[in-house]
């Protein structure tokens, strides 16, 4: 028998973590329900005590759809564990929220999503906890942040939608020489091109909702990393709190993790085409993608992940006007604020997804009213350069 630990990461994303009922189904069953009976008093009470493998209390605890999903993505990203969120939100909220206490302090890259500022802004803030901004980018920041005490360091590996890289090797030894645990957003770098744990994150985060559906279906979340953190920390958190997945979605996600790598690999690959087409194109100032020369982080992409992703951006000489004319002349691609989908998304970060975000702040992330997001999809390439070409005269 081939040990687990010897099998390749495509065998895992299709039979990690697999149970199958009395019938011997070849596709995973769906577990559509929020309680369980128990033979007998004594049972109830043994596992409301301590529940044992396989044994499950109530949906919001966890259900045997949403188990096999955990275990299929932490084998997948070396992990002893996982809880699965409602969304990707639910996940990173719940991962800071489970950690953290009055008086304690955050140290997080400033390049966030919309929604990541305001949980580390607003709500982090109003409960007593200290956040520290710094520029993920620069490694003198993060020393100077570091040489102080800190609970959590925060971070997106690849950052919305400016696509910065951190030195995640470099910002996991200064954080926990502070003595402060690393939680990563990892949603840009993918399970498929992420090396987090092998550079010492210890808790990794994913919006589910993006390349592990990658199909535009449902909401979701996971948070990964060593089972004391996970089942210590996080669980009773989450299942007091309601941020627990639903049995429904964990069927999709882990189906979805069956193609994962086949999806992103493909989908990364045309990314580098139409970043390497645009950087040519006289209507653009700026191409960001990682898997460019010219990307500020380029040889530390190749040095620490598998591959560059799927989205890039691009920055278009006329302003918010250019943008929304190159927007509305798009056909084959959609105009949306979801990424890491099969169909190639555009989105407007400035008036959209870091829309609250004040004008010297979206200055100072490189948010420009130029700015155009595009997670690519699984259209044909050549498709999705002609009709970027289209939109792009149109201007």
């Amino acid at each position: 028998m081939i040990p687990k630990d010897r099998l390749k990461s495509r065998t895992i994303a299709v039979h990690g973590g697999a149970r199958r009922s009395q019938y011997g189904e070849m596709a995973e069953a769906m577990y559509l329900t929020q309680g369980f009976a128990y033979p007998d008093a004594e049972s109830a009470e043994a596992r409301f005590v301590k529940a044992g493998e396989d044994e499950f209390i109530y949906a919001r605890y966890g259900n045997p759809t949403t188990a096999v999903f955990e275990e299929r993505i932490a084998a997948l990203e070396g992990t002893e564990d996982a809880f699965a969120t409602a969304s990707g939100m639910a996940a990173v909220s719940g991962a800071l929220t489970a950690l953290l206490k009055a008086g304690d302090r955050v140290v997080a890259s400033r390049a966030l999503f919309g929604s990541c500022l305001y949980v580390l802004e607003e709500v982090l803030a109003r409960f007593g906890v200290t956040v520290d901004f710094v520029d993920g980018t620069d490694a003198a920041q993060w020393v100077d942040a570091l040489s102080a005490p800190a609970q959590v360091v925060f971070l997106e590996s690849v950052s919305n939608p400016t696509l910065e890289v951190i030195d995640l090797p470099n910002v996991c030894r200064l954080a926990h020489q502070a003595g402060a645990l690393v939680v990563v957003d990892n949603a840009f770098a993918t399970p498929v091109f992420s090396r987090a744990v092998e550079h010492g994150a210890d808790l990794i985060v994913y919006s589910a909702t993006k390349h592990i559906d990658g199909q535009g279906r449902c909401l979701g979340g996971v948070i990964c990393g060593p089972r004391e953190l996970i089942r210590g920390k996080i669980e009773p958190y989450l299942k007091h709190t309601g941020g627990a997945m639903s049995p429904f979605n964990a069927w999709v996600m882990m189906n979805g993790l069956t193609t994962l790598e086949l999806r992103v690999r493909a989908q990364a690959q045309s990314a580098q085409t139409i970043a390497e087409a645009l950087e040519k194109h006289d209507a653009v100032a700026k191409v960001l993608f990682p898997g460019l020369p010219s990307h500020p982080q380029h040889a530390l992409t190749q040095a620490t992940m598998d591959g560059p992703g799927t989205v890039l951006a691009f920055d278009l000489k006329g302003g918010k006007a250019a943008a929304f004319a190159f927007m509305n002349a798009l056909q084959v691609v959609l105009i949306s604020n979801n990424l890491g989908d099969a169909r190639t998304i555009a989105t407007h970060p400035a008036t959209t997804t870091h829309q609250r975000l004040p004008d010297p702040q979206k200055e100072t992330l490189g948010i420009t009213p130029g700015l155009i997001r595009l997670s690519v999809g699984l259209e044909a390439v050549e498709d999705l350069l002609d009709d970027l070409e289209t939109a792009l005269a149109a201007i």
